[in-house]
């Protein structure tokens, strides 16, 4: 039987039992078999003794229960984790900080609680996916769309809260950005609303984000502050023309101006969201090109520049290609096709051609032909596609990701690939970056350099040399300027120490704050980096 830590047995069985009466024996996880479906399919510690597997789990069904569950925490010092839907793959998923610590999956709370399509806002709870959303939304003919992530099992609470990303215009792209207002259960048990719905009866809950007074919503994301019971968020009309274009150009430094007209258009809001590629990487589940694999390591370990963009040239190949979306009626759209390429024409050999173009609303078929779906916030499995995989079509054991945020510029991003390289080499491991690496453009006004480490069920060494290489590339990240956005729990004390400005001045005041608020220290201690008063000296800080 797992415990939680500082818990004694006698004392958690005795919880438990509350914990049944409160929510109901069927919401209460105690099993093996129902524990063990928590556990992080992608942990980077797994199987080892300090894997983070919860002792129980709990499922609330309102906020009432969640306030039961909170109470009862606090009577034994029982630490809590709540998650939403719990996919978030890479990142933690359904599994808590620390070993032993109570899932509350808030699951069941999964109430759409408003659409307004004329107002283009909606109120969620936590347990709604974005497949709920999507099909409430088609099935009341609602003209509004939410901006969605890959997939579409996840929770735009949970998504929010962990400063997920998306796909259309930057403004929601931004998930905890496009949020307004919460109702949160307190580490006390009590229940407070932020922004205006501080206002009893307030109308403008999920338009109006500030109300009046210190804005505290921030303090409810990547930590451990309270559990969101509902949110609200602003969600985009659905626009009555969409088309898709994309942009070749023929070398690597290309980019430079690339960007800086990207970034024009982007924030003049004239496109949406910049899908950065390179046809240089194989098509998904194809292996890459001998010849210019090849030239990946033919300069002493690294890459040959000039023999890969003198490959490039010769055949033909596009060193970077950009999609690009753009919404609007059917005249803007066309009309805005032609300034962009109007823009484009002082780059040499630029290229910008139409891929597709729809009339809303979209049938079946049009939305079966859709390149992008997620452009229209429609939500689906596809990433886990076979054909994803890249170049190695085995079953793999999961993954965790490096996210660090660099400036949206591209003489940045080319440092950003040398630096990158060169620590792989000096570590003497093949480097998944390449000179033609390209960045993830979710982020409003910056970029995601972002890369996945292998993880490995059977393997603990393999797990260990990842761990080291991982917090390797958070130290070169923090000495170039360029920080982590988002960690799985291994990593993320790691990540959090980086922010160092002034001796830790930022983590020293958020831990008054946890202090103040969570005096138990029961709310998901560690998430986040941030640690309880109680346990900050001898924290389980994860395997090394």
């Amino acid at each position: 039987m797992i415990l939680p830590i500082g818990v004694s047995e006698a004392n958690f069985k005795t919880a438990i039992e509350k914990f049944k009466k409160a929510i109901g024996e069927k919401w209460v996880f105690d099993k093996e078999e129902d524990i063990k479906l928590y556990r992080d399919a992608y942990s980077p510690e797994w199987d080892e003794p300090t894997e983070p597997i919860p002792s129980l789990a709990v499922a609330p069904k309102d906020t009432a229960e969640v306030q039961a569950i909170v109470k009862i925490a606090n009577e034994y010092k029982i630490p809590l984790f709540p998650i939403s839907t719990g996919k978030n793959l890479g990142y933690g998923s359904s599994a808590p900080n620390r070993r032993g610590d109570v899932v509350v999956d808030l699951k069941r709370m999964n109430k759409i609680i408003e659409v307004d399509d004329k107002r283009n806002f909606c109120i969620l709870e936590p347990g709604v996916s974005y497949f709920d959303f999507y099909e409430y939304c088609e099935k009341n003919n609602l003209n509004v769309m939410m901006d969605i992530p890959d997939p579409g099992w996840g929770s735009p609470v949970g998504n929010a809260l962990d400063h997920g990303w998306g796909y259309t215009y930057g403004m929601y792209r931004d998930h905890f950005g496009a949020h307004c207002g919460m109702e949160v259960v307190l580490a006390n048990g009590e229940v407070m609303r932020t922004g205006m719905g501080a206002l009893p009866n307030a109308k403008t809950f999920a338009e109006n984000k500030y109300g009046y007074g210190a804005y505290v919503d921030g303090l409810f994301a990547q930590s451990n502050f309270g559990i969101v019971t509902k949110m609200g968020f602003w969600l985009m009309p659905k626009p009555e023309f969409y088309a898709l274009y994309s942009l070749t150009t023929p070398r690597r430094e290309d980019i430079i101006p690339m960007v800086e007209i990207l970034n024009y258009l982007e924030d003049s809001f004239i496109i949406g969201w910049p899908l950065y590629r390179s046809p240089l990487n194989p098509p998904h589940g194809k292996e890459m090109n001998p010849e210019l694999k090849s030239y990946l390591t033919s300069n002493g370990g690294k890459p040959d520049l000039e023999k890969i963009q003198n490959y490039a040239l010769k055949n033909k190949i596009p060193y970077w290609q950009i999609d690009i979306p753009i919404y609007g009626n059917k005249d803007s759209v066309k009309a805005n096709a032609e300034y962009i390429k109007k823009r484009f024409s002082v780059i040499d050999g630029s290229k910008l051609e139409l891929v597709q173009e729809f009339s809303l609303p979209l049938s079946k078929d049009d939305i079966e032909k859709l390149k992008h779906k997620v452009s229209l916030g429609i939500p689906s499995m596809e990433i886990f596609w076979l054909s994803t995989r890249g170049e190695k079509l085995d079953p793999q054991d999961g993954h965790v990701w490096f996210s660090p945020i660099i400036p949206r510029d591209g003489k940045e991003l080319l440092k950003c690939q040398d630096v990158y390289i060169d620590v792989f080499h000096e570590l003497g491991m093949p480097s998944p970056i390449t000179p033609f690496a390209h960045p993830r453009s979710w982020m409003y006004r910056a970029f995601c350099f972002m890369l996945g480490f292998g993880n490995s069920r059977t393997d603990i060494e393999h797990n260990k040399k990842m761990r080291i290489a991982y917090r390797k590339m958070i130290e070169v990240a923090a000495d170039n300027g360029w920080g982590d956005y988002r960690a799985a729990p291994t990593f993320q004390d790691d990540v959090y120490d980086v922010y160092s400005y002034n001796d830790h001045i930022l983590k020293k005041f958020i831990e008054k704050l946890k202090d103040a608020i969570d005096p138990n220290g029961i709310m998901a201690p560690g998430r986040g980096g941030i640690w309880p008063k109680s346990l900050r000296e001898a924290k389980n800080g994860g395997a090394k």
